[in-house]
């Protein structure tokens, strides 16, 4: 969720509702013009949550080493949160919900293990989903290191299920706000069905102030934020989008290498507690407590993210 702000700083904005001219006259079939084509194409204001381009950004072979590498850098927050930040959150889920050798965990979205790691060590039986071949290998080999026995599924969790059913659910890291409305019913259907009849779940969303402290821009840079995407030259179009209506925003990565042009759309939703609350009611859940993050801080209607834990209505 923190990759737009880690990346890369834009450097010009443009106006979302203002569109360049299509090309007209004589010379619209000069290379200029192609030109111009091109980039007015590519920065058109897609619809929201259009395109779903989560295949590229965790899987692809060079990109997914790029990610993995956000996340074992203790000084960033690009693909997961501080250290610190993960020592104080695990340290607080393992008392908040009295987790031991009887808790079942499953962990959505669980990247490298910082949390299963951690739920494992308290004796919980732990399961982590994760879309990410690179970061569930990375994950298996520390629990072979640390003598945890961790029941790592590499899967898209918007198709997971199992026979299983537990005491906590956690998605973490905002990974909620990245998903269409489609999306997210499906997935907090699946969490309403994995829940036992006293479970609870975790997550924390992005919220409306930060939206609102975003700023529509462009940026066209060579080797776009120090080659993350590619190992070979390229030219990197970056565009940010706002939509108000919707409370959502677009980081739109346009690609252009030597043989081919490529894109990854990064979607963020931001909510409120009402807005929450309202899909999960949808689900047959109920939100019982709000929080200002995962670590249990207090919540603050100011605050850029928050968390909840919600059961069964």
């Amino acid at each position: 969720m923190e990759l737009q702000k880690e990346l890369s700083v834009s450097k010009r904005r443009i106006s979302s509702d203002r569109k360049p001219p299509v090309p007209r006259g004589k010379n619209a079939d000069s290379p200029e013009q192609n030109f111009y084509e091109v980039l007015r194409k590519v920065t058109e204001k897609p619809r929201p949550f259009c395109r779903y381009t989560a295949e590229t950004l965790w899987n692809d072979e060079y990109i997914s080493r790029q990610m993995l590498r956000f996340h074992l850098d203790e000084n960033i927050g690009a693909a997961s949160r501080r250290r610190d930040f993960i020592e104080s959150s695990a340290a607080w889920i393992a008392e908040r919900f009295k987790l031991t050798k009887d808790s079942n965990v499953i962990d959505f979205g669980c990247g490298p293990g910082w949390y299963t790691t951690r739920f494992a060590r308290c004796g919980a039986r732990v399961t982590g989903i994760d879309f990410s071949r690179r970061s569930i290998a990375y994950a298996e080999e520390m629990a072979e290191r640390e003598g945890l026995t961790i029941d790592y599924q590499y899967a898209d969790y918007l198709k997971f299920d199992t026979d299983r059913r537990f005491d906590l659910i956690t998605l973490i890291f905002c990974d909620l706000c990245p998903l269409s409305p489609d999306q997210r019913r499906t997935l907090l259907q699946t969490f309403s069905r994995l829940l036992r009849d006293d479970g609870q779940i975790l997550l924390d969303v992005a919220a409306l102030p930060m939206l609102s402290k975003r700023q529509e821009t462009i940026e066209l840079g060579f080797r776009l934020d120090n080659g993350f995407w590619a190992a070979g030259d390229y030219f990197g179009l970056k565009q940010v989008f706002k939509y108000p209506a919707e409370c959502v925003s677009l980081d739109k990565y346009t690609i252009f290498e030597p043989d081919r042009n490529w894109e990854v759309f990064n979607w963020l939703q931001y909510f409120d507690r009402e807005m929450l609350a309202a899909e999960f009611a949808s689900a047959g859940l109920k939100i019982a407590a709000c929080y200002g993050d995962v670590a249990g801080s207090p919540f603050s209607p100011e605050g850029e993210e928050f968390a909840i834990v919600a059961t069964k209505a």
